[in-house]
């Protein structure tokens, strides 16, 4: 039973985390190792600011 409630607490976090546009680093490294192991996987902290600047656009020439 605890089991069940646990995946159900990591899938309604992923999907709070998506709705509100923070993506999942476990998913992203599950992904590169089963996709792309010869890449090296970034850090958490890597991974947040890389998925910032992509979504915000850092340095992209934008005003706001």
């Amino acid at each position: 039973m605890f089991n069940d409630l646990s995946k159900l607490g990591k899938y309604l976090g992923q999907a709070a985390r998506l709705m509100v546009g923070l993506p999942d680093y476990d998913t992203y490294v599950t992904h590169m190792k089963a996709t792309h192991p010869d890449r090296p996987v970034m850090s958490y902290e890597e991974f947040f600011r890389e998925r910032q600047e992509a979504r915000y656009g850092g340095g992209t020439g934008r005003c706001c």
